[in-house]
């Protein structure tokens, strides 16, 4: 269980509890259920009510409720913990592996992955991923650790992905603002239509070479396949992304990993950023077409998404 504990500053002196609690992040559904599930707030060490008014200089605490019941099961699974503290961690995902389970995929994911390394930390909890990648899409995955922390790392949370493509591209930032509709010809696939969903995404050409260029891509919306389908639409499918027009010959999967990942770390909102290598099979495609895949790219990478 855990106890989250904050002060009142003297500009909320006089403000009711509930509206306090506003102020510090804390989320409608998160007072509910300390209210009604846990055993509620104390300010002082007094159980109080959230209509009731605090004062500077006083100290509202509190216990989250225990998280319910999984039907995920623990189960191990390849992945790395990249960044961890009491309200976030950040997973680093190999290509292969999806994040949940779905009627396709009921064991072997991420989630299993993660219940796992926390029972055998004799740890519970349940897996709240605050971005989703694609089973074959590989890097970095946010998730929350309390209900508390959930919405706030939504908020906050913003992604770099490196995206090997098909076709020379001309050095520097360019921008796709296009919408994304279902496929009719396809269960998961995805196609520009401007009867979609409004969809954007920003990048930078880092480099060229071996018929492929490498992007640095930051999707400002979050629609499914977003970045796959935005390139294959301007003319470059992601190599290996056999779903929207890339060839597989040199690489056996669509070549696309969250690299990099920022976020504002609660209570204190705290910058964070993550970042994380190329793997192996990438890297080795970047170094078949001369394009950087080591150190070289993540100085490239340093100015993108930057802490502050």
């Amino acid at each position: 269980m855990q106890r989250l504990t904050f002060p009142v500053p003297p500009d909320c002196d006089g403000m009711r509890l509930g509206v306090f609690l506003r102020t510090r992040g804390v989320s409608a559904a998160c007072i509910k259920s300390v209210k009604y599930q846990g055993a509620g707030f104390f300010l002082q060490g007094r159980s109080v009510y959230t209509d009731e008014r605090v004062r500077a200089g006083q100290r509202i605490t509190f216990d989250l409720p225990p998280d319910p019941p999984t039907d995920v099961q623990p189960e191990p699974v390849a992945f790395s913990v990249a960044y961890e503290d009491d309200f976030a961690a950040v997973l680093d995902k190999p290509a292969g592996v999806a994040v949940h389970p779905t009627l396709n995929h009921t064991g072997g994911t991420l989630a299993n992955g993660w219940l796992n390394l926390l029972q055998s930390r004799g740890e519970t909890g349940v897996f709240r991923p605050v971005n989703r990648i694609d089973k074959n899409t590989s890097g970095l995955v946010l998730c929350a650790k309390n209900a508390y922390a959930a919405p706030l790392l939504s908020k906050s949370a913003q992604k770099c992905y490196l995206a090997l493509v098909q076709g020379i591209m001309p050095p520097g930032p360019g921008r796709v603002d296009a919408p994304i509709a279902r496929r009719g010809d396809s269960i998961i696939g995805r196609c520009v239509d401007p009867s979609g969903k409004p969809s954007v995404t920003e990048y930078t050409v880092l480099g060229s070479g071996g018929g492929h260029s490498l992007l640095a891509c930051t999707p400002v919306t979050g629609r499914t396949h977003q970045i796959r389908v935005h390139l294959s639409w301007l003319g470059h499918p992601l190599a290996g992304d056999d779903l929207y027009g890339g060839e597989t010959a040199l690489l056996s999967r669509h070549a696309l990993h969250c690299a990099v990942l920022r976020f504002d770390c609660p209570p204190d909102g705290q910058h964070r950023r993550v970042v994380s290598p190329l793997p192996a099979d990438f890297a080795a495609a970047c170094d078949v077409c001369g394009l950087p895949a080591g150190d070289e790219l993540m100085l490239m990478l340093s100015s993108i998404l930057p802490p502050g």
